[in-house]
């Protein structure tokens, strides 16, 4: 789940469930490490009272970890919070603003993950799985492929 949309104050913007079940074909994911309970996309996830952010990102038996955190100002703590846990070996896969200008941009993607641009504008859901117009800003899904290097 990510926060507010540019100047939108809603918080319950979804990854689009069609998006997600194509990412998952592929990464097995075995945790959600920013959602809520209606919005989780695994089994095992952390709830902003679970505070994902300051939580570890160590699925149990193994797995990927899944990420479309709170687009508000913290985002980049949540972008070097994957780099950090990948270090340790596990996959981690964020969909994320494609905000190449930022320093989080430069510091903890450019060079350290794979980048997947995403082609045109993904159109969020809600927890109840209503569709939003298209976003005003393109996507990326950051790969970090658990220290096994990345094609950039």
């Amino acid at each position: 789940m990510n926060g507010a949309l540019l100047s939108s104050k809603k918080m319950d913007y979804c990854t689009p469930g069609g998006f997600f079940r194509e990412l998952d074909k592929e990464f097995h994911f075995t945790l959600d490490a920013a959602a809520t309970e209606k919005s989780a996309k695994c089994a095992a996830f952390y709830s902003p009272e679970m505070d994902g952010l300051h939580s570890p990102w160590n699925p149990a038996g193994g797995g990927a970890v899944f990420c479309n955190p709170p687009y508000g100002r913290e985002i980049g703590k949540w972008v070097r919070k994957a780099w950090e846990e990948a270090q340790s070996g596990t996959t981690i896969v964020l969909l994320i603003p494609a905000r190449t200008d930022t320093s989080y941009f430069h510091d903890y993607i450019l060079g350290h993950a794979e980048i997947r641009w995403v082609r045109g504008r993904l159109r969020f859901e809600d927890e109840d799985g209503t569709v939003y117009p298209p976003a005003p800003f393109p996507s990326m899904v950051v790969v970090y492929n658990g220290g096994r290097g990345h094609e950039g």
